[in-house]
């Protein structure tokens, strides 16, 4: 195991398929269409009573739907969460190695590129398009 920190120039622009999926899922999910969409299909289900006619049936779709959906979005969002711990933590490390070399006025130029990766790193690891957008509008 590596003392070492992972520096923001470590960190690879390649995002795994798993990564990529979960990437474009959390973009769909995260849509208002899709929030509708949602809302559609339990307002399809509320009437279905009608054709099923049995209650424990009826519910038991609806419940099973449901679990299903929520299962598979709780790893993906996860997937999304880590990769965004990972990446704040991997700007805390060079934050944190180019202030301990600065006080101890070492060769500051890497310090000083391994910064500027670290700024724009969530643009490498974030699964959010608009994560470089938020950062540039902040720092504006």
């Amino acid at each position: 195991m590596s003392h070492n920190p992972v520096m923001p120039t470590d960190v690879s622009d390649r995002l795994g398929v798993f990564d990529r999926f979960a990437e474009s899922a959390s973009r769909l999910a995260s849509r208002a269409w899709f929030f509708c969409f949602c809302v559609l299909l339990v307002l399809l289900w509320a009437p279905s009573i009608l054709l099923i006619r049995n209650i424990d049936t009826w519910q038991l779709i609806i419940n099973t739907l449901t679990t299903i959906v929520t299962f598979l979005m709780v790893a993906l969002l996860q997937n999304s969460q880590m990769r965004a711990d990972q990446a704040v933590q991997h700007k805390l490390n060079a934050i944190a190695d180019a202030l301990a070399d600065l006080m101890f006025e070492h060769d500051a130029t890497r310090d000083a590129q391994e910064l500027r990766a670290a700024v724009g790193l969530e643009t490498k690891e974030s699964t959010s398009d608009n994560s470089k957008d938020e950062f540039d509008s902040a720092s504006s």
